[in-house]
């Protein structure tokens, strides 16, 4: 099967390094990682979204929470504001960018529970494909909203009832906030330093964002689009 592979290297004031690979299915765009342990923060029924659509009979953990194992235990002696030097390899460009523990995290963060196999996450799929490491506000903005259109264009050609006015997209994120409050619960179940904690509320900030800024972030970018647009429009 095509794997798609992205690499976080993650290098410490002391030198030290940490690399984490991400293989995700180029099909399916799931993580194909195998997950080294369960503990009992990731099962399923341990402070469960309330929207989750899963049951532990099938599911009997968290598949979000699951794939943040790895991460959670790697990054236990960091604190959020610590700086680090991270460099990611996509398999189309290398990015190296000096940063806080949680920013850097975060983004790796972002791309995980994309690819997890989480109902709710499973919309950010199409930014998973083609990811932008440590992306700014702004850059998120344009991204998720075009992702949404485009999906919407795919839904017409399926005779499907299309969203122009990013109802849609606001409900994505909604329950996106929901699903980052209870991953940092369970993470605060797992651990005492609070660099993961605090990557996924750097996380959350964009998914809270969202709903209410979209339309005026997307007013601020319109000139960028006045080869398309009649004139005084």
């Amino acid at each position: 099967m095509p794997i798609l592979t992205t690499e976080y290297i993650f290098t410490f004031q002391n030198r030290d390094q940490k690399t984490f690979v991400i293989n995700i299915d180029d099909k399916t765009l799931q993580l194909i990682n195998k997950t080294e342990g369960k503990p009992p923060w990731t099962a399923l029924n341990f402070l469960q979204c309330v929207h989750c659509p899963l049951n532990a009979a099938k599911h009997p953990h968290c598949p979000a929470a699951l794939h943040l194992v790895d991460i959670v235990h790697g990054f236990e002696s960091l604190t959020s504001h610590d700086e680090l030097g991270v460099e990611i390899r996509t398999p189309e460009r290398t990015i190296f960018q000096k940063t806080t523990a949680q920013r850097a995290i975060g983004s790796m963060m972002g791309l995980i529970l994309a690819t997890s196999g989480c109902p709710h996450t499973a919309f950010f799929r199409p930014m998973a494909r083609f990811h932008l490491p440590l992306a700014s506000e702004a850059e998120t903005i344009y991204r998720a909203s075009s992702m949404y259109f485009l999906a919407q264009y795919f839904r017409h050609q399926c005779h499907e009832k299309i969203d122009l006015e990013f109802e849609g997209l606001k409900e994505i994120y909604k329950n996106i906030q929901i699903v980052n409050k209870t991953i940092a619960e369970r993470i605060r179940a797992a651990t005492e330093t609070d660099s993961s904690i605090n990557a996924v509320i750097f996380l959350d900030m964009y998914a809270k964002a969202m709903p209410y800024v979209i339309r005026d972030a997307l007013e601020e970018i319109r000139y960028l689009f006045k080869p398309y647009l009649p004139k005084g429009c």
